[in-house]
């Protein structure tokens, strides 16, 4: 018996990913990092700034995410994202200007609780791949 899933991704520019073979998927979830195999129990979730890490017989492959939406049912993972970026292909200079752009915003002074709040994840997320 197969221990693998169907993954697609999705942002509003193209259909970024889609996989059959995976056998894990860890996504940055609000609730925390949050580890999905096969046959797991239906889930919806909304996805804060972080890397989404798909592991298949054929490697791993790696994205930074800076929000979306992720949904887990009948062994089909799909992710809805605005913003997203493999990290193989993810040159130093757009990550230098993702994070000048994020420290920017974090140091407005009129950035509401939550906004400061993704933005402070944005930033530690992209200091960590630097």
């Amino acid at each position: 018996m197969s221990d693998e899933f169907k993954i697609e991704i999705v942002n509003p520019e193209k259909y970024f990913l889609s996989k059959e073979n995976v056998t894990e998927v860890v996504v940055p979830a609000f609730e925390g990092e949050m580890g999905i195999l096969k046959d797991h129990i239906s889930i919806i979730s909304f996805l804060k700034p972080g890397i989404i890490t798909v592991y298949s017989k054929s490697g791993e492959d790696k994205f930074y995410v800076e929000d979306g939406i992720v949904e887990f049912k009948n062994n089909n993972l799909s992710v809805l994202t605005s913003s997203i970026f493999n990290l193989k292909e993810l040159e130093k200079s757009k990550l230098q200007d993702l994070l000048k752009e994020a420290e920017e915003e974090s140091n407005n002074s009129e950035i509401n609780d939550q906004s400061k709040y993704l933005v402070d994840q944005k930033i530690e997320v992209l200091k960590s791949l630097n």
